[in-house]
């Protein structure tokens, strides 16, 4: 039997997020039928993904693993699914793994992206990428704030819960930074718990226009209360920038 790594990106705009779901056209719905078809099966073998994407979330670095007793030909795999899945999805590589490969599982680390485009007027051709957010962004303080989120932590205030899974995280790394008319989020953990990182970002949000005093944030995350966060940002300007192995 071998394991296979598929590298794919995927704009989320219109999908209904990576997961399949009884209603909604998924990310994993889409790629496990192309690779149906380009296995030449009635189904696909079951995969395992690096991280799943909520509805309207973007990806630059997903990696998904599979395992199958046939043979496969991983060029013509590649070239077989981008036929099918394009263009609103990339396969970047396809190719063979260890034995013990899980897309999932042997992830050391996830990063993601959020871009907020900070300017008075907004920019159409952006608009499925970027957050636009008019009001003026003290970058800084944001910096102040999010230094707080960086390390262990319970994120119960910041995270969705889900079916009485913990919230205890280790974010290794965050910071804002500007690239021109953007306001960049950079985030790095083993793993997430569910729109902690939109959760953060509309925490930054409050701080950079003054709402929020970043040494508040502390006492946000002890309080382990959802009500005590300030919401969660669009989805669509958060990317899956890269997973580590």
């Amino acid at each position: 039997m071998g394991v296979y790594r598929i590298d794919l990106g995927y704009d989320g705009t219109r999908f209904s997020g990576y997961a399949i779901q009884p209603k909604g056209r998924t990310v994993q719905g889409e790629l496990e039928r192309a690779l149906a078809t380009a296995l030449g099966r009635r189904e696909a073998p079951p995969t395992s993904v690096a991280g799943r994407t909520d509805a309207g979330v973007h990806a630059r670095g997903q990696v998904v693993s599979f395992a199958t007793l046939e043979a496969v030909h991983l060029a013509k795999l590649e070239k077989s699914l981008n036929t099918m899945l394009g263009p609103e999805m990339v396969i970047d590589g396809v190719e063979e793994a260890d034995e013990d490969f899980d897309a999932r599982l042997s992830a050391t680390s996830r990063s993601y992206r959020y871009r907020i485009l900070n300017r008075r007027r907004h920019d159409p051709l952006r608009a499925n990428y970027v957050y636009w957010f008019s009001d003026p962004l003290d970058v800084t303080a944001m910096n102040q704030g999010v230094a707080h989120v960086v390390g262990p932590h319970d994120y119960a205030s910041l995270c969705r819960a889900r079916g009485g899974k913990t919230t205890d995280r280790e974010v290794y790394a965050a910071e804002w930074s500007t690239d021109g008319d953007e306001t960049v989020l950079d985030i790095t953990a083993r793993a997430f718990c569910h729109q902690l990182v939109r959760s953060i970002v509309a925490l930054s949000i409050d701080i950079g226009r003054g709402r929020l005093d970043p040494d508040e944030v502390p006492a946000i995350l002890d309080a382990r209360d959802r009500n005590a966060a300030r919401g969660t940002a669009p989805p669509h300007g958060l990317v899956l920038w890269s997973v580590g192995y």
